[in-house]
């Protein structure tokens, strides 16, 4: 188990449940599931198994093997959003329960799917879920890779890995990403997809339909001694988890003796968190991160420490959580947004900010983390809070999220050069929208030799070369091999050799998984050569003279009534 996370009453200062629980919220956003869904599905799975007659011990795994199954859900969503009308999130709630062996079934997520949509758009996202057979697989196997992979770094058990891995397989051995069959599923795994299926078709219409569809898929989704505990018992189950506070219930239902955390165990989850956060775009990878690096100085600069400084870093780690509950296509949208995109933008901070409030733990992260996108003149977003009303984190956080994301691509314009974000920055403290000191100490973070800016590798992990590194930074900003090629001044089949070199060298074996890696390792923090532009030269410039006002957030008043983007 890592440093930080332990087994056993009085090992660790924190439940690890009660850290977690909340945090599943994050995952039921970016399924577009109702709020609770995965704890939910955690009650009905860990009652499941004890009906089944499972030892404590794998109970436990079963607990958060249900509870963190969508864990992943980030890893593969602008390429989901990509071949769905740009909203993954509409359309994983009807995709996700479907058992696509049984033809009915596809034909009702057919018959549903982008309902509501002009019938032109409709008709790509009808296309798109009916070419699923051949771009589904892929990603399948990379979110359970980033699963298993994040699991591990919130200390879960081993068992609990190796089932978040296979959350897609079936009892018949049709499913992804190894095709496994019968009892070499792992049993967590087993029990996951029956609580997790039954409790999205409840979600979608009620407990028949659930028992119904279970039923049908027995034997060929679903193991069928776990189904059968479901049918007898499923209806009962249910009706009791309704009555409950779910918070409080998934929490008490963890088996005993709890897993506990440590405040470096508690770092190591607000971390993988943000990094799970800010996958939901390959512009964003590392964001969360780099904006932790710059608050924390910032903030000891400021003067705060102990307590205070900590609960910094972690707000900035956990700021962008709500990220995950916005469609992917409208974070990779090149042109200028719908007053429809503003609403969900605006969201977000707002998910954040609500998320953290159901946690007995990181409640006190909330306001911070949800004002980093306020402005001194009022001028920001969620709340539109002014002057007084920002604390010193908020402030701080303000500007750091700000510099970071400035001196990053984002879809609709390149990056600015240190010394141009540092300018901007400059001006907004002086028009009086950030904070005058927050931005100095910020400036002055990223310009420390020994800051995340100037970090220069000798030795890098698993063997890597400088090109190598180099490399995997354009496969994490999603560059494909033909991209690499161009950008590096190298064939692609050399291109394509230094990527498959470099999975092996790290072994992972998708995109997500690679990115997690390069995060992880701090790989990132040298930038990539530039993209290609995505728009045409005169159009860049048009762009940006209408879009680019403030530093982070947006404008309401833009040409034409709708809102201008600033970056973010």
């Amino acid at each position: 188990m890592p440093e930080g996370f332990s087994k056993g009453a009085g090992a660790g200062t924190l439940r690890l449940a009660e850290v977690l629980a909340p945090l599943s919220l994050v995952t039921d956003m970016g399924m577009g599931s109702p709020d609770e869904h995965a704890m939910r599905a955690c009650l009905l799975a860990t009652s499941l198994a004890r009906r089944a007659g499972c030892p404590e011990d794998t109970v436990r795994d079963v607990y958060y093997a249900t509870l963190l199954r969508h864990l992943g859900c980030t890893a593969t969503a602008a390429e989901e959003a990509s071949h769905l009308g740009g909203d993954e999130i509409a359309a994983r709630p009807l995709i996700g329960p479907a058992d696509f062996e049984r033809p009915s079934e596809v034909l009702g997520v057919l018959r549903s799917i982008g309902g509501g949509r002009p019938v032109r758009e409709r008709a790509g996202i009808v296309a798109g879920t009916m070419a699923g057979f051949r771009w589904g697989p892929g990603v399948q196997r990379a979110v359970c890779e980033v699963a298993s992979i994040l699991a591990a770094r919130l200390g879960l058990p081993e068992a609990v890995r190796i089932a978040m891995g296979q959350m897609f397989e079936r009892w018949d051995g049709k499913g992804e990403p190894a095709h496994l069959s019968g009892e070499r599923i792992a049993l967590p795994a087993r029990f996951a997809a029956v609580a997790s299926r039954a409790t999205a078709i409840a979600d979608l219409g009620d407990v028949d339909a659930a028992l119904d569809a279970t039923r049908a898929s027995s034997g060929g989704w679903l193991a069928p001694d776990v189904a059968a505990c479901f049918v007898e018992h499923g209806r009962d189950l249910m009706a009791e988890i309704e009555t409950l506070d779910v918070m409080l219930a998934t929490v008490a239902a963890e088996p005993d003796p709890p897993l506990r955390i440590s405040a470096r165990g508690l770092d190591d989850a607000c971390r993988a968190f943000g990094d799970m956060a800010d996958l939901k775009s390959p512009y964003t990878v590392g964001h969360s991160s780099g904006v932790a690096a710059l608050a924390e100085a910032a903030g000891r600069a400021l003067g705060l420490a102990g307590d205070d400084l900590d609960d910094l870093r972690r707000a900035a780690l956990l700021h962008d959580l709500g990220r995950v509950g916005v469609p992917a296509g409208t974070w990779e949208k090149q042109s200028r947004l719908t007053s429809a995109d503003w609403e969900h933008i605006r969201l977000h901070a707002y998910y954040t900010e609500r998320i953290l409030q159901r946690s007995t733990v990181l409640a006190r992260l909330a306001t911070a983390a949800g004002m980093h996108h306020e402005r001194i003149d009022g001028s920001g977003y969620h709340r539109r809070a002014a002057g007084r009303d920002l604390p010193l984190a908020a402030r701080i956080l303000a500007a750091a999220d700000t510099y970071d994301a400035k001196t990053h691509d984002r879809p609709h314009r390149s990056a600015l050069s240190r010394e141009q974000a540092a300018a901007l920055l400059t001006e907004e403290a002086r028009a009086g929208r950030l904070d005058t000191g927050a931005v100095r100490a910020v400036l002055d973070a990223a310009g420390q030799p020994a800051g995340p800016a100037a970090v220069q590798r000798r030795e890098y992990p698993s063997g890597l070369s400088e090109r190598e590194v180099e490399v995997l930074r354009l496969v994490a900003s999603g560059c494909s091999n033909a991209d690499i090629a161009e950008r590096l001044v190298i064939s692609r089949r050399t291109a394509e050799h230094h990527v498959q070199h470099i999975y092996d060298k790290i072994g992972r074996s998708t995109r997500a998984a690679a990115t997690m890696f390069a995060v992880e390792h701090d790989l990132l923090t040298t930038p990539t050569p530039p993209l290609p532009q995505r728009v045409q030269t005169g159009e860049m410039g048009d762009r940006c003279s209408e879009t680019c006002v403030t530093p982070v957030g947006w404008v309401i008043g833009a040409p034409g009534g709708r809102p201008r983007r600033s970056g973010w």
